[in-house]
């Protein structure tokens, strides 16, 4: 981000908010509250959980927002919109390489697994 790679920012930030919603609640989890003197008191007593998600729901969530881009820049055919279109193709980019990376490092923790279970 210090290099101001805006392509690269706005990938990573859509991207953050994505996972920022997965993680939510869903609205039918979430109790009703029935009179108000029945009603949970104190700090915190109407917070909920948040969802974790898993490393494949991560990805699947990434991958997704990669695919986005892709089909958005390829419905931009107008001359007037290729900027918008090339921007898009970066983001993307931007996810993909960031995809890659992550699947080089469970290759790599892999290796070491088998490395160290053939020590033993």
């Amino acid at each position: 981000m210090r290099a101001r790679d805006k392509a690269a920012v706005s990938a990573l930030r859509g991207t953050l908010a994505a996972l920022d919603n997965a993680e939510a609640v869903p609205v039918e989890a979430v109790p009703r509250a029935g009179a108000l003197e029945a009603s949970p008191v104190g700090a915190g007593a109407t917070e909920a959980a948040r969802r974790e998600l898993g490393e494949h729901d991560v990805v699947g969530i990434v991958r997704a927002e990669a695919s986005e881009r892709l089909e958005a820049a390829a419905q931009l055919t107008a001359p007037a919109h290729a900027a918008r279109a090339e921007r898009l193709r970066a983001e993307a980019a931007v996810l993909l390489r960031f995809l890659a990376g992550a699947e080089d490092t469970d290759e790599i923790a892999e290796d070491t697994d088998e490395d160290v279970a053939a020590d033993a």
